[in-house]
């Protein structure tokens, strides 16, 4: 195809059209599907149809990105300054609920990470 054809195929609201059309314009059929050769020249073309690989991170800078929030600093320099008052039990307590959030996002985002990787291998 061409560019200007591609570009067209890119701008269309694909399910707003027939599946007559599609099948038209993929230049293919509905109850064969492509060909091999067809197929391996489009797999050639266009690569497997894969979700693209994210970008990981280690642990560490996954810990670390829990306490890159306007919230976090607010609470951490509350906390210090609880520390200069000589309130340790308000700042422990301020510290404490720093951490535990960290934690809990640190696992939460772990999950997350297996979830789309195991989306990503099923496909």
């Amino acid at each position: 195809m061409d560019q200007v054809a591609n570009a067209s195929l890119s701008a269309v609201a694909w399910h707003a059209i027939s599946v007559d059309e599609v099948m038209g314009r993929l230049a293919t059929d509905g109850a064969k599907g492509l060909n091999p050769a067809d197929a391996a020249a489009r797999l050639q073309q266009y690569g497997p149809n894969r979700l693209p690989e994210g970008k990981r991170r280690g642990p560490l800078a996954r810990l670390l990105a829990q306490f890159n929030n306007v919230l976090i600093y607010i609470l951490l320099g509350a906390g210090f300054i609880k520390l200069m008052l000589n309130l340790w039990v308000d700042a422990s307590v301020i510290f404490g609920v720093v951490i535990l959030n960290a934690l809990l996002g640190f696992v939460q985002e772990g999950k997350a990470e297996k979830a789309l990787e195991s989306i990503r291998n099923m496909l």
